[in-house]
């Protein structure tokens, strides 16, 4: 897809300022905008909505956050846009949709994980904690992403656009679908356990001997089988009554977690990891970013690669998903308005034109 995004002159978008960390850029920039074009416009101005309103005629998609009725106010809704471009398929993101008592309300990504309910059962018993990535702006986008791609299919069959309105309150509660049948019909919510499962144990982090830590899981009870016999090595553990279903481990989770830490005690990381590995038992390093830079698998199959930016070449990591029929595409993050001029001039605007533009 050709992406061009639509941004304030001067500043341009808001995340471009949110830090530094990548060679003075922003890296919530650097992370989500590589492959566009940048079209510095201010929206409001007669001449920059004339090739704003012009580049929709024969666009495929607009997707556009602002709060709700600020587009329509600008004559950008999709009932406008339609009359100019009956293809045009319009997505409205906002944090609570286009209509209903909240529709007006501001909303950020941390405020609608708490309004989705996603504190309450994220963090310690003692500490509800929020998620360490955007996780209800993530939702929302692909969402959209896929509403998108639907409506593309659609007006493939009718040869006609249609309207999409997500609503990030919408998007976090179909994520939540699972704690929310745990609660169903007034049943008690998953409690917080930190970084373990709320209702399968053993499945978490578990400190071994030698001060680092490994991330287990167990699914069934063939799996608590191979866990006592070959990792704990302690064979009667499995049929301890405490322990003999996934509710009773559940139930007994801090005696379970003693006789766990007791026989990780004598070992280090790698060994229990190896044990676990012999077992078929699930389990993972608890990695940092640094980690995740260097992670061995990503290098093995080649996910990195570089992309150019205002700020010279850095890395960059290949969307997920390998398709045998193309390659995608990874050019560059954009300075602000830096494809201005190549823009209008394919949409026939002279040199003098976009000169004034810019000026004004």
């Amino acid at each position: 897809a050709r992406v061009i995004k639509v941004e304030r002159p001067g500043s341009g978008d808001f995340a471009r300022g949110y830090d530094q960390r990548v060679r003075g850029q922003s890296s919530h920039f650097t992370w989500i905008n590589r492959n566009k074009e940048s079209l510095a416009l201010d929206v409001k101005h007669p001449q920059a909505k004339a090739a704003l309103l012009q580049l929709l005629q024969t666009a495929d998609v607009l997707v556009q956050n602002l709060a709700p009725g600020a587009a329509a106010r600008m004559g950008l809704s999709y009932e406008a846009l339609k009359a100019h471009n009956p293809r045009l398929i319009v997505c409205d993101i906002s944090g609570y949709g286009a209509d209903g008592p909240y529709r007006d309300k501001k909303a950020y990504d941390l405020l609608i994980q708490s309004e989705a309910g996603f504190l309450s059962v994220t963090g310690t018993p003692e500490t509800p904690s929020k998620s360490g990535i955007s996780v209800a702006d993530i939702a929302a986008g692909m969402y959209a992403y896929s509403n998108i791609l639907s409506a593309l299919l659609l007006r493939g069959k009718t040869g006609e656009g249609s309207h999409i309105d997500v609503s990030m309150l919408e998007a976090m509660g179909e994520w939540m679908g699972y704690p929310l049948y745990y609660a169903f019909d007034g049943a008690p919510p998953p409690p917080r356990t930190g970084a373990s499962h709320a209702s399968i144990y053993p499945y978490g982090p578990f400190a071994a001997g030698d001060g680092g830590t490994v991330m287990l899981g167990l699914q069934n009870e063939r799996e608590w089988k191979a866990f006592c016999d070959q990792v704990l090595q302690r064979p009667e553990v499995a049929t301890d009554a405490r322990f003999c279903s996934n509710a009773q481990r559940n139930a007994n989770r801090t005696e379970l977690q003693a006789l766990i830490l007791q026989a990780f005690a004598s070992l280090t990381a790698a060994q229990v990891v190896e044990r676990l590995d012999a077992a078929a038992i699930a389990n993972a390093r608890v990695n940092d970013m640094a980690d995740l830079w260097g992670h061995p698998q990503l290098k093995a199959r080649e996910r990195f690669c570089e992309v150019d930016s205002p700020v010279g070449r850095i890395p960059a990591l290949l969307p997920p998903g390998v398709n045998s029929a193309f390659d995608y595409r990874m050019d560059a993050v954009p300075a602000v308005g830096q494809h201005n001029a190549a823009i209008l001039n394919e949409l026939g605007w002279s040199a003098e034109q976009i000169a004034q533009l810019d000026n004004d």
